[in-house]
């Protein structure tokens, strides 16, 4: 408890800790827990019934519908499995912004903390975790697994990251989806920043390998309202030579166009692809934005 201390109040813990992550696709797993697994087995939810054939086990004859129907049938179940989940934590230079609203959290410290509730809350319920940190390329990767001491090694991992460098969302997503095992959920906290066609092809290769794909967007408000009215310099923080002195109510109308029309190009592949697309803005306290949209997911599995 120590180490999540460090990136969660108690407060924090309150509010998710009693929702689970439900998979809503099939995911693969042979461990008891609370998710549906392809493979049949002993469990507590039934599936259906098949006509017995010689060498079926005897112990898995539904004696009470032999006895209705003359006939000897086979009770099949689905099998329960553990999750598995990565988180994909971008920590690009984008993520560093912290505007005034935002009390101090930056993208990136509202993304790590959003990132710790998530591996907390599936140790909780004994899913494996697993954690990949990245910008151009792939930082840090720390394998899913499931015992509780994991969450030291997640936190120390998110701990030790700092926004820097630019990134291609797409070229390190296609990376990464070459090296991923086996499907599961993956969840990517980001801005999203970028070429939005290349985003949706690297995004698609994720959903042809299987994996569930959950992506938190980290907004800070001031890159939804752009509420800068005097001249100001800009600069890039991805790129320490892109400076430029604008009069931002000059701009204001484009920049406001522009961002509804990446918005509906964004929301228009992800749910082509049937991706989860939550926003999220830093003003906000991200425990109660996270718990409320688990609570939605819950509702609607």
């Amino acid at each position: 408890m120590t180490h999540v201390s460090k990136l969660l109040s108690s407060g924090d813990i309150a509010k998710f800790q009693n929702l689970q992550v439900f998979a809503r696709q099939v995911v693969e797993g042979f461990c008891t827990g609370l998710h549906r697994s392809p493979h049949k087995g002993f469990s507590v939810e039934f599936k259906e019934h098949r006509q017995y054939v010689p060498g079926d086990e005897i112990r898995s004859i539904d004696w009470k519908l032999y006895g209705k129907t003359d006939r000897l049938y086979i009770r099949e179940y689905e099998e329960e499995t553990n999750l598995r989940c990565t988180l994909l934590l971008d920590s690009s230079g984008s993520m560093a912004y912290c505007g005034s609203r935002s009390e101090g959290v930056s993208k990136h410290d509202y993304a790590v903390r959003t990132a710790a509730c998530l591996a907390y809350l599936m140790l909780q319920q004994q899913d494996s975790v697993g954690l990949v940190t990245f910008d151009t390329k792939v930082r840090d990767y720390v394998p899913p697994r499931a015992r509780p001491k994991h969450m030291v090694a997640l936190t120390d991992a998110l701990q030790k990251t700092r926004p820097a460098e630019e990134t291609d969302l797409g070229e390190v997503f296609h990376e990464m989806a070459a090296k991923l095992p086996r499907r599961g959920l993956l969840v990517i906290l980001s801005d999203l920043f970028g070429d939005v066609t290349s985003l949706m092809k690297s995004l698609a290769h994720f959903r042809h390998a299987h994996h569930e794909v959950l992506i938190f967007q980290i907004y800070d408000p001031d890159e939804l309202d752009f509420p800068f009215r005097q001249w100001m310099q800009f600069a890039s923080l991805e790129s320490a030579n892109h400076r430029h002195m604008v009069d931002p109510a000059q701009i204001r109308k484009a920049y406001i166009k522009k961002l509804e029309n990446y918005q509906e190009e964004l929301n228009q592949g992800c749910r082509r692809h049937r991706i989860s697309l939550m926003p999220m803005s830093t003003d906000r306290p991200f425990a109660d934005a996270l718990s409320g949209y688990l609570a939605q997911r819950r509702r609607t599995r």
